[in-house]
């Protein structure tokens, strides 16, 4: 390989490496947007499990990081030390994205039994703002911009809403829009008109899939990468060994 040919390997290498770097970031923000949205529900939720594809997704996007900083330098200097570990590196990341990929559609098939507790919580609002169940409610609503498990009729069957009188919402149903909204029901248009269950459920399923069609696109460049390391370990010269003679 010449010279030239040579440079525009580590150049492509130095490309492809910022380009896991922010695949890695990306990848990073995904998994921190997927627990986020977990802590909004988190009381709604029937397990844990469903965090796993977040947990593997930052762990992955952490090493994924690490690979193109180390593959920078890697294009910068020859070392096999440094080349075997960042192949490693990169055989860790699939395991993890593949491990993630496959937990993330695992959970976006059963995000209805997933989220099937949310009646529950519903049913055992207080209005009470020292409750943590209450508190969570609210701030479900507000952050979402829902109101009720699939719509607002649905507080018409808690008895938070027979104790009230049956004449208003919880006022974490307002829309935002009406500043005078004070959760009759006597107004429905000032407040939200989607449900809960189906809000959460479309942000879960819009990270969860993120996730899963990420996997490719990291493969693809992982790919990419390893072509281009391979490159420079088959032009590297080999190190000469002298058999020690006899004294």
């Amino acid at each position: 390989m010449s010279e030239q040919s040579r440079n525009a390997v580590r150049t492509t290498l130095q490309l492809t490496c910022l380009l896991l770097g922010v695949l890695g970031l990306v990848m990073g923000l995904s998994g921190v947007y997927l627990l986020m949205k977990y802590w909004q529900g988190s009381l709604c939720f029937s397990n844990t499990y469903i965090t796993m594809p977040a947990i593997l997704t930052l762990a992955s996007a952490a090493v994924l990081v690490a690979s193109g900083c180390l593959g920078l330098w890697l294009s910068l200097r020859d070392s096999i030390c440094l080349q075997g570990l960042f192949v490693y590196l990169l055989v860790v990341v699939f395991c993890l994205e593949s491990t993630a990929t496959a937990l993330a559609y695992f959970h976006s098939v059963k995000l209805d039994s997933e989220t099937a507790s949310l009646s529950g919580v519903f049913q055992n609002y207080t209005g009470n703002s020292h409750d943590p169940s209450s508190r969570a409610v609210d701030t479900m609503q507000e952050q979402l911009q829902c109101c009720g498990v699939h719509g607002y009729r649905d507080w018409f069957k808690t008895s938070w809403f027979n104790r009230t009188g049956e004449l208003t919402v919880p006022q974490s149903c307002c829309n935002s829009t009406f500043h005078s909204c004070n959760g009759t029901v006597e107004q429905p248009w000032q407040l939200y008109t989607q449900g809960c269950q189906v809000k959460l459920e479309k942000a879960l399923q819009f990270v969860l899939s993120f996730i899963i069609w990420g996997l490719p696109v990291v493969f693809l460049v992982e790919v990419v990468v390893l072509i281009m390391v391979a490159q420079l370990m088959r032009e590297r010269p080999f190190m000469e060994y002298h058999i020690l003679g006899k004294n």
